[in-house]
């Protein structure tokens, strides 16, 4: 299929901690897209349920929830799988064209693997990471267990329980959710005792939490990383942090601005050092190798301005880091349409049976008598 040919839609919002980010990078590509033609805007509410809403609403419309004038719809899967109306006691249930979802979910089940699983069953083809790479961008564990394999570096990074007694490394610490995306539920504390406390009182942590080094002169870098239609990363940009200070680069810093992360204040290109920039660059792309980096992912690292450190990777970053291609400038529409061709060039579901041909069940006699 043309991607210029193909029914778009863009899904946003979800029941995660950064629905209200996730609203408005949604708005952003849905509002790109339609200079390339008809587009479809599918909210995501916070209980869970799915809505056709009209693609050139502002952010202030989904303040109070559903907006007005909203569709609901139910996504189903199997054989004719896909978004379907909710009929009338009278009615049938019409399905909603869609050839290609452009994922703008961040956080949660948007961006965990839940909502790529039922996209994979429904039978519909999307942008940004597939299952496998959703899981592991939103495990911190995981990740970054997979970047110590192999050999690139990264601080050391522990999982915490409540029994937790040692972790290799002297504090104070810094503790994340585990599961979570953003700088959400994240506390810089003196020592273990206060970070399992904080195990407790920190709802973001109840799924899971890790533990840090806090190192107070490192400071953030981060790139844009795709793989479509060829390996590319972005400039390198240093966020920066408020003005009232704080010990980490925060949620507020990122995201409370207007506009997502594009509106956010940073530093771009950074100003680093060439062969740290290089490195950087070198570093994100074997990133992107190790994780299967579908779509536009954003990789963060640390560095104290001569060292750098794997921090972690966003699968679905915000704004879905539009603002970080200057270096040459990729117009949004044209990153957008990038990942629409590799969704649809590129599908990440290929289920096969083979080898399920009757024989085990043939020969498995009775279940019965399994079970005795």
């Amino acid at each position: 299929m043309n991607p210029a040919d193909a029914q778009v839609a863009v899904a946003f919002g979800g029941p995660s901690p950064e629905h209200d980010v996730s609203v408005l990078t949604g708005l952003q590509a849905a509002r790109a897209l339609r200079a390339r033609g008809e587009v479809t805007a599918l909210y995501w509410s916070k209980s869970g349920t799915w809505y056709r809403v009209a693609p050139d609403l502002e952010a202030e419309a989904f303040v109070a929830g559903v907006p007005r004038g909203a569709e609901e719809l139910r996504l189903g899967v199997g054989e004719g799988g896909g978004f379907t109306s909710v009929p009338g006691r009278l009615g049938r249930p019409r399905p909603l064209p869609v050839d290609v979802v452009v994922v703008c979910c961040h956080g949660g089940p948007g961006e965990d693997g839940s909502l790529q699983g039922a996209l994979d069953l429904a039978g519909v083809r999307y942008t940004g990471p597939d299952v496998a790479g959703a899981a592991l961008g939103m495990d911190k564990l995981a990740f970054a267990g997979i970047v110590a394999a192999a050999g690139l570096p990264c601080l050391e990074r522990r999982g915490l329980e409540a029994a937790t007694e040692e972790v290799g490394f002297d504090g104070p610490y810094i503790v994340k959710p585990r599961f979570g995306g953003s700088s959400i539920g994240i506390d810089v504390v003196a020592d273990l005792v206060t970070a399992r406390a904080r195990l407790s009182a920190n709802v973001h942590l109840r799924r899971g939490a890790v533990l840090e080094p806090y190192r107070p002169e490192l400071f953030d870098l981060n790139v844009a990383v795709r793989s479509w239609p060829e390996l590319a990363v972005s400039a390198v940009e240093r966020p920066l942090r408020s003005s009232t200070g704080g010990d980490i680069l925060g949620y507020a810093d990122k995201y409370v601005g207007g506009e997502g992360m594009a509106s956010a204040p940073r530093q771009l290109p950074a100003e680093l050092p060439a062969q740290l920039t290089a490195r950087i660059v070198t570093l994100a792309g074997r990133i992107a190798e190790l994780c299967g980096v579908r779509g536009v992912a954003r990789v963060d690292f640390l560095s104290d301005g001569t060292d750098v450190w794997v921090n972690e990777i966003n699968t679905v970053p915000g704004s879905l880091a539009r603002y970080l291609w200057v270096d040459p400038v990729v117009p949004f529409e044209d990153l957008l349409g990038e990942m629409i061709a590799e969704a649809l060039e590129r599908p990440t579901a290929r289920y096969s049976v083979a080898g399920a041909d009757g024989t085990v069940l043939r020969g498995a006699g009775a279940i019965a008598a399994k079970l005795a």
